[in-house]
């Protein structure tokens, strides 16, 4: 990693700040939608109705659109590092390791961000039918289940490897065994 270029560095950085503020974006979103519902099923808690949803998913849809934005961000500034850097997987399973994380998430959140896009899309056109949105929030959690849970987990690892860096192999080690 001392080894880099600049240019590098550069979208090391924006990786890595549009990651951790896609996370916590992506994170507190999840939590206040599950927030609307009841506990056992995707019904709407009883002190919701047709005239505070609509406020209500004004206000949520600064951070699905804040979610959706960085979420593109960090994709595209991680493959440009990943390029640019020229680091050898094969010496750094934890960058092959986070390379592969990302890689197999992201058709899935593609597919998410579909319908985040349908979302944010309707909410910005002017007045919308909040059963819609709420449609379409039930419909983002039934399609892949707990898959949002399950992706944070596997970026909260790859803040575990991106700090520890498993899986590295020393050059001066492999010259001493041969």
């Amino acid at each position: 990693m001392k080894n880099i270029n600049s240019f590098a560095k550069i979208f090391l950085y924006l990786c890595t700040l549009s990651g951790f503020l896609w996370v916590g974006s992506y994170l507190t979103r999840l939590i206040l939608t599950y927030q609307l519902f009841e506990k056992n099923d995707f019904i709407l808690k009883s002190y919701l109705n047709s005239q505070n949803l609509p406020g209500i998913f004004i206000t949520l849809n600064a951070g699905t659109i804040l979610s959706f934005i960085l979420y593109i961000l960090f994709i595209a500034s991680f493959i440009i590092f990943v390029l640019s850097s020229r680091i050898n997987l094969k010496e750094n399973g934890w960058l092959f390791i986070i390379t592969t994380i990302v890689l197999i998430t992201f058709p899935f959140e593609l597919y998410l961000m579909t319908v985040d896009y349908k979302m944010f899309n309707l909410i910005l056109s002017g007045p919308f039918n909040s059963a819609d949105i709420v449609t379409l929030i039930i419909k983002r959690f039934k399609i892949l289940g707990s898959f949002p849970v399950i992706e944070l987990l596997c970026y909260f690892v790859i803040a575990y490897l991106i700090i520890f860096q498993p899986l590295k192999m020393n050059k001066k080690k492999i010259e001493n065994e041969n």
